[in-house]
């Protein structure tokens, strides 16, 4: 567990520094270029590294022990971090869709063709090398974390390539009948990415508001559910009652079961017995699963 988490922070710095030098990379050409479309993914780039340290920082927390104040850990902090950087970027994707109808009602704007296809090539590989790379790492660690991290790679990337393809068409125009409408490939392209973009965080953000409200994971549940009836005819219990919750990493799972009057108790042992088939049943033991299993013969106790 804590050799994979080390490994997760590894992945996560190598994105930050990547991150980090495409976005001022960005910033630099984009300024130079005169294009809007190169400042803003320049932008969104220096905004995903922010959101990326944020992550190390969280991942890191996620490996230390809870404390008295906080006594079940720090689980939570990682759908709140998640909803965060996915509220960020649609944000973010919404003002580039205005701003980029501004300059399209305003006329366009000129820009130099040349350094914005130099940048667009160069960030573009950088950016699907980077989320190849993580994608292939990810298959082992599954990690929530750099799978958003990857999922802002591949947002990167695809803008940059649209980019690219704009650029290089507008620069085949200059010269001809059709230059006059270049100008308006810089927002055009903008408005289009940004609106499409916007709906990428979305999944990631329902999914962290699910967990945040503490909605009860449905397969869990059934699981969870299906292992108690069949323990039910097994040992006899008189009825039982089960709640769940994912919390980022971390699985909640309290059951409590009502036992007949005549149930045969030789000892504690033969509840902890029990306890521990209905563990090993559910599977997943370690640091992110807390199991809590109650016997009781009276049923206003569940």
């Amino acid at each position: 567990m804590q050799r994979l988490a080390r490994f997760e922070q590894l992945i996560l710095r190598r994105s930050i520094y990547a991150t980090i030098f495409i976005g001022l990379f960005g910033i630099v050409f984009g300024l130079i270029s005169g294009s809007s479309a190169v400042i803003f993914d320049g932008m969104f780039s220096s905004t995903d590294a922010a959101m990326s340290i944020l992550a190390l920082f969280v991942a890191r927390l996620l490996t230390s022990e809870g404390t008295r104040r906080f006594q079940h850990g720090f689980w939570h902090i990682e759908p709140l971090v998640l909803a965060f950087n996915g509220v960020v970027l649609i944000l973010f994707c919404l003002y580039a869709f205005v701003n980029a109808i501004s300059t399209l009602l305003q006329g366009g704007t000129d820009l130099s063709f040349d350094w914005a296809i130099i940048y667009a090539v160069i960030v573009c590989v950088i950016c699907f090398a980077m989320m190849v790379y993580q994608q292939k790492i990810n298959k082992r660690l599954k990690s929530n974390f750099i799978a958003l991290d990857t999922q802002s790679w591949l947002m990167t990337a695809l803008i940059t390539l649209a980019l690219l393809i704009a650029f290089s068409i507008a620069w085949a125009l200059q010269g001809t009948s059709y230059q006059e409408w270049t100008t308006y490939v810089d927002p055009a392209i903008l408005m289009v990415l940004s609106a499409g973009l916007i709906f990428v965080p979305m999944k990631t953000v329902v999914s962290a508001f699910k967990e945040i409200l503490l909605v009860t994971p449905e397969r869990m549940d059934l699981r969870v559910r299906k292992i108690l009836n069949e323990m039910k005819v097994k040992h006899g219990f008189k009825k039982y009652a089960s709640y769940v919750a994912k919390i980022g990493r971390a699985r909640f799972i309290e059951i409590h079961i009502v036992l007949p009057a005549n149930f045969p108790i030789a000892s504690i042992a033969t509840l902890d017995a029990i306890r521990e088939e209905i563990a090993e049943e559910i599977g997943g033991a370690g640091p992110q699963r807390w199991i809590t299993v109650s016997f009781t013969g009276d049923e206003v106790w569940i």
